[in-house]
This record gives C-alpha cells, sequence and structure tokens, in this order.
C-alpha cells in the first residue's frame, strides 16, 4: 500500500497519471482510492490498462485483492477510517 499525501491532477491526461504513478512505484495492477469521486483522477485513470479508482466510500474487496498495490490518498485513508471501522 502507498498512500499519497494528495493526488491531484492539474488537467485530464493519461500521460501524466502514468508518470504519477511510475513516480510512486507502481507498475502493475492498482487500485486508487480518493476521498471522493474526482473526475479527473477517474477520467485520467480509465485508458491505463489494469488500474482501478474508487471513491473511498464504496470500496470493493474484490477490487483491493485483485490490486497488485493499494495508491491512498492521506484524506481517503481517514474517510475508509470513518466509515468501515
Amino acid at each position: 500500500m502507498v498512500v499519497i499525501d494528495s493526488i491531484k491532477m492539474d488537467a485530464i491526461k493519461t500521460a501524466d497519471f502514468r508518470k504519477f504513478l511510475t513516480a510512486v512505484g507502481v507498475d502493475g495492477k492498482a487500485m486508487v482510492v480518493t476521498p471522493a469521486v474526482d473526475q479527473t483522477i477517474v477520467k485520467s485513470a480509465r485508458n491505463i490498462p489494469g488500474v482501478v479508482t474508487t471513491p473511498a466510500s464504496i470500496l470493493s474487496v474484490y477490487d483491493i485483492l485483485n490490486a497488485k498495490y493499494l495508491v491512498v490518498d492521506k484524506d481517503a485513508l481517514a474517510k475508509i477510517e470513518e466509515v468501515y471501522a
């Protein structure tokens, strides 16, 4: 699991999101968890094979187990604790 201070994208660009994933050491199937639905992240990641994005409030056990990497925004981690604790 990789916890990031903040996952923010300035523009909808798959190449930029791929660079972000590479920078944090992700090189395979990944689940990116955000505090809420972020259309910029969703649209930037949707063309990358094996990458799934989801808000923290609706996590899927299947997607978590299927992912090699779990990339979580720090605020999303707090939301996960709030919803599932």
